[in-house]
């Protein structure tokens, strides 16, 4: 995803879906994250197709300054393209977000 591109609700989701699959990459960082939202490994599958859980997923990466910010880099995006994508998701911007 470029970095100077617009965040629309379906490339917000991607994203989203991105940052979940890094998190469960690595142990520790999944550990945190369901000892944090108190969701369990085998209900991560059906939650994803939760937009306030994908939101949830952004929240708990942004909410964690290097957490973000490897993300990004993994992402190949800006961290501020996921806060933007944080926001999209939890509706706090009707239309796109620039």
């Amino acid at each position: 995803m470029p970095k100077d591109r617009r965040i629309t609700r379906e490339l917000a989701e991607n994203l989203a879906i991105a940052a979940l699959g890094f998190l469960a990459a690595d142990p520790e960082r999944l550990g945190r994250f369901l000892a944090a939202t108190g969701i369990g490994p085998d209900m991560i599958r059906h939650a994803a197709a939760d937009p306030a859980f994908l939101a949830g997923v952004l929240d708990h990466v942004a909410a964690d300054e290097p957490l973000l910010r490897a993300l990004a880099d993994h992402a190949g995006v800006s961290p501020e393209t996921v806060e933007r994508a944080h926001l999209m998701l939890s509706g706090r911007h009707e239309h796109e977000i620039l």
